[in-house]
């Protein structure tokens, strides 16, 4: 909180400390007045009668500050707290921006970080506004457990003790709140996926043609009430022992009302004494509640804080490499002799892959669904780790290569292509940050992309919103999209390596074909991979390699594998009978 706003914290602290001694002041200037108007009322002096006077705007004073100091209080929290929440995602993001794929698609750090998120705007918050409160109480009870020293040590012991059970059964349901809000983690982001699935607009065709609503939000209810009963059960047992335990504080006031009232009677103490006694043990035992209840409730707020550390110091291997060019230029990508298995799986999505492509070659890589063709692309841009052998570029290993120089690198469309509610040019411009605002680029890359003719067709040309999301966004079809990323991956200029996973799904054949005319003829100097199911593209490439079961079982040139007869030759065969 220190580093989010030092002005703030120090003006926080400053009236947190007003706060807590006023109290005690303003209890004592209590029994001043009570003391004086008896005396004012016995003696009938005009000097007693302006010392009561005196006394009443001395308090009236402390208490218009206690009040300036307790709103002083709520608007640096307020402040706070949204400066706070501010830092602590960011903290949050950025070590997102941090993790490699594999974390993304692990379910149990993924819980992490959800759970990370999901607390991150009010527990860091929470835990520091109850150490100022502690420090406020504390400072309130040193100064009334002064004053009530006066009455009787005991008060103070019997005013100690009778907070005690509370604070322990508040501290125990904290953690048993705690452990169910980690154990069904999961669920709650079960319940989150199910939100999402009827509430947004490219869920919703399916979810409305299927007839998935009713099911989705049964789904979705069957959940919460479960969810539901754990948490009815916690909290009618915390609140039955929580009051059951808080009569013992209620029947400790009583006892020490009457002790002190008993000692007024017999002219122990005065009666001004007595107004002072009653106060401070009523405020002493309040303060002294919420001083245990601050201590609960930070125990408790760690907790939860805990997972956000947890996410924040997860190890995270960082690239090692430092090449920024290679030892063979030319040489082109290796793969030598790669293995690779997803985390979890036991069987290898990749065997034994051995290929080579030389600058300027294109090749294409074809398979049934499941063969291995996205993770060995995967692998060639560093998205993953090869588990034994290695992958080679300009004759140095990937891991050795610098991240950002080998990025830079490569100009790559998944399959499943982010549609960015930005505008077109935004779209197109993400493929190179450091020119995503350079208009000349957009126009250069949206024409090797074949989007440039239809995008200055759109009302705002490159200006123009794109998605729902947003007002006056304008949606695009399937072939359109696809010719939008296609014109991203020529943003990065320098990029020698293009990887196209099925860029031209969503297009007719026929503008496959000239897509794919254009594209070999601007990509003579990169080397290209392309993934794709329709043989009239794939023939084009200079070498084809057809993968089953994680292996390269044929590879050559489309006329090589035609007159092997293998299984390239098959599915070519089926593929064209569909088109006689």
């Amino acid at each position: 909180m220190w580093t989010t706003s030092h002005r703030l914290t120090l003006v926080l602290a400053i009236l947190t400390v007003i706060a807590g001694l006023l109290p005690a002041a303003i209890a004592y200037l209590g029994k001043l007045i009570v003391d004086t108007v008896v005396l004012a009322s016995q003696s009938g002096l005009a000097a007693h009668r302006w010392l009561a006077l005196g006394y009443v705007g001395l308090e009236a004073i402390a208490v218009m500050i206690l009040a300036g100091s307790q709103r002083g209080q709520t608007v640096c929290q307020s402040l706070l707290r949204v400066l706070l929440a501010q830092r602590v995602n960011v903290l949050i993001l950025e070590k997102a921006l941090t993790l490699d794929l594999p974390h993304f698609e692990d379910s149990e750090f993924y819980d992490k970080m959800t759970q990370a998120r999901r607390e991150a705007s009010s527990r860091p918050l929470a835990l520091v506004t109850r150490t100022f409160g502690l420090v406020r109480d504390s400072l309130s009870l040193l100064t009334f457990g002064g004053l009530l020293l006066q009455f009787s040590t005991w008060a103070v012991a019997i005013l100690i003790i009778a907070a005690i059970p509370p604070f322990i059964a508040e501290t125990r349901f904290a953690g048993v709140a705690f452990r169910l809000f980690r154990w069904r983690s999961p669920e709650t982001r079960q319940q989150h996926y199910l939100e999402t699935l009827i509430a947004r607009e490219d869920y919703a065709k399916e979810i409305q043609l299927y007839q998935l609503g009713a099911t989705m939000l049964q789904r979705y209810s069957d959940t919460f009430r479960r969810l539901y009963r754990e948490d009815r059960d916690l909290t009618v047992r915390r609140g039955f022992w929580g009051y059951l335990l808080g009569l013992l504080s209620t029947l400790t006031f009583y006892g020490a009302y009457a002790w002190i009232v008993i000692e007024t009677i017999f002219g122990r103490i005065s009666l001004g004494d007595m107004t002072m006694y009653l106060t401070v043990f009523r405020q002493g035992q309040s303060t002294f509640s919420a001083i245990l209840t601050s201590v609960g409730g930070m125990y408790e707020d760690n907790l939860y804080i805990s997972n956000l550390y947890e996410f924040l110091e997860q190890e995270v291997p960082q690239s090692q490499g430092t090449a920024t060019q290679g030892i063979k230029p030319g040489d082109g990508i290796r793969f030598e002799t790669v293995f690779f298995t997803y985390p979890g799986s036991q069987t290898p999505a990749l065997k034994g892959i051995e290929l080579h492509l030389k600058p300027g070659e294109k090749l294409a890589i074809v398979g049934e669904n499941g063969s291995g063709k996205t993770t060995l692309i995967k692998l060639l841009t560093r998205l993953y780790t090869p588990d034994s052998g290695r992958i080679l570029l300009d004759g140095v290993d990937l891991q050795e290569w610098k991240l950002d120089t080998l990025r830079r690198r490569i100009g790559v469309i998944f399959q499943n292509f982010v549609r960015y509610q930005f505008t077109v040019g935004e779209n197109v411009g993400v493929g190179d940050v450091d020119y995503l605002q350079d208009k000349t680029r957009w126009e250069n890359a949206a024409e090797k992309g074949m989007a440039k003719s239809f995008i200055e067709s759109m009302p705002d040309g490159f200006s123009t919103q794109l998605g729902r999301w947003f007002k006056g966004g304008q949606e695009l079809s399937g072939g359109q999209w696809q010719k939008i990323a296609l014109s991203r991956a020529f943003m990065r200029t320098g990029a020698d390596i293009l990887v196209l996973d099925e860029p031209t799904a969503a297009m007719d054949a026929e503008a496959e074909v000239r897509v794919f005319d254009h594209f070999r003829t601007i990509t003579q100097n990169q080397m290209v991979v392309l993934i794709s199911h329709r043989f009239s593209t794939v023939r084009m490439a200079d070498k084809i390699v057809v993968m089953a079961g994680g292996e390269i079982i044929e590879q050559g040139t489309h006329e090589e594998l035609v007159e092997l007869g293998g299984r390239y030759a098959r599915l070519f065969a089926l593929q064209a009978a569909g088109y006689q």
